[in-house]
């Protein structure tokens, strides 16, 4: 029997569009593999989801990106559905969207990242946080939205005084000069390492994703060998220490001047963008498997990470309550 498959793209963030097209080719991929695939278009509308997955999928295949898309809150609603779902759990999906958390998770296992620390719009505009060069982001959002280099002679601080885009603190971090590059991990396997080439401001920016046709990509990165090992190595530690599933998507900066500890992790995405021209699953198709097989994959290791069955196993230990 074919199994039907739910694929969810939308939301309300500002990823949503990304989201809509990026779907189109996972959605023509689902259908080559040989499954019934019904589009989802994710909304406010809660009550709408929960038509839209009635009669219960066999798998969800979640493609939104961002706030909702990666940050938990729409794998804990699988989980409450008992839907099996691509990518990873509540909590990794959480702490891989939290940059703070996932930087110290990565430190944790011997993985370094640049210095930073979370500060609000006073802090930031008084340059009270750290010398420049450094960059200002949000520490909860995804395509680089809102990426500001703090460098000499520049009026960011000025755009940041009059238009603070964050809710509450910012993530200041340290900048890391050199090369971007990046490591795609599927089921805890780092695949290789790509470099990103920008050509819209020093680095890997919403533009440069999704707009600026000039941006280049490296793979594999001309890199020494043993950053390029090291790169692969640190992908899959961070990767397990914070638990994820499915194909995740590391992100480093590599100052050559620092030799081998020039290597700083900066991110994780869960899910990573998805074509079979995107950063991730472009490294499997570089090694030899087909965007088909890749989205059929994850179909196929979809699941429910625990969350119900905990509960029900909770329930069912808890002491029967005495009748008076």
């Amino acid at each position: 029997m074919t199994k039907t498959v739910a694929l969810l793209v939308g939301g309300w963030n500002a990823e949503r569009e990304v989201s809509i097209n990026k779907g189109k080719h996972v959605e023509a991929a689902l259908k080559e593999a040989g499954y019934n695939v019904k589009v989802i278009e994710v909304t406010k509308d809660i009550g709408k989801l929960v038509r839209d997955l009635t009669p219960k999928p066999d798998a969800a295949f979640l493609n939104i990106y961002g706030r909702l898309g990666e940050d938990g809150c729409l794998q804990g609603f699988m989980e409450l559905m008992e839907i099996p779902y691509t990518c990873s759990s509540v909590m990794a999906s959480a702490i891989n969207m939290d940059k703070p958390m996932a930087k110290r998770m990565a430190e944790s296992v011997g993985v370094p990242c640049p210095k930073g620390a979370l500060a609000g719009k006073e802090e930031v505009v008084a340059e009270s946080v750290m010398e420049r060069p450094y960059v200002v982001k949000p520490y909860n959002e995804g395509s680089s939205v809102d990426v500001y280099i703090i460098k000499e002679n520049d009026n960011h601080l000025l755009q940041l005084k009059q238009d603070w885009p964050f809710e509450g603190k910012a993530l200041v971090e340290q900048y890391i000069a050199g090369k971007e590059l990046t490591v795609a991990v599927l089921d805890g396997k780092a695949q290789a390492v790509t470099e990103i080439i920008s050509h819209t401001g020093g680095f890997f920016d919403y533009e440069a994703k999704y707009e600026d046709e000039r941006t280049e990509l490296v793979m594999p990165a001309d890199i020494p060998k043993d950053i390029y090992e090291k790169a692969l190595d640190y992908a899959e530690r961070v990767y397990n220490v914070i638990g994820c599933h499915g194909l995740a998507r590391c992100d480093f900066r590599y100052d050559d001047t620092l030799g081998k500890d020039g290597l700083f992790f900066l991110e994780i995405n869960n899910p990573p963008g998805m074509t079979a021209e995107s950063i991730g699953p472009s490294q499997l198709v570089y090694n030899g498997m087909s965007f088909s097989a890749l989205c059929a994959h994850m179909v196929e290791t979809a699941k429910c990470h625990g969350l119900i069955k905990h509960q029900n196993d909770s329930q069912k230990s808890a002491p029967l309550a005495r009748s008076a």
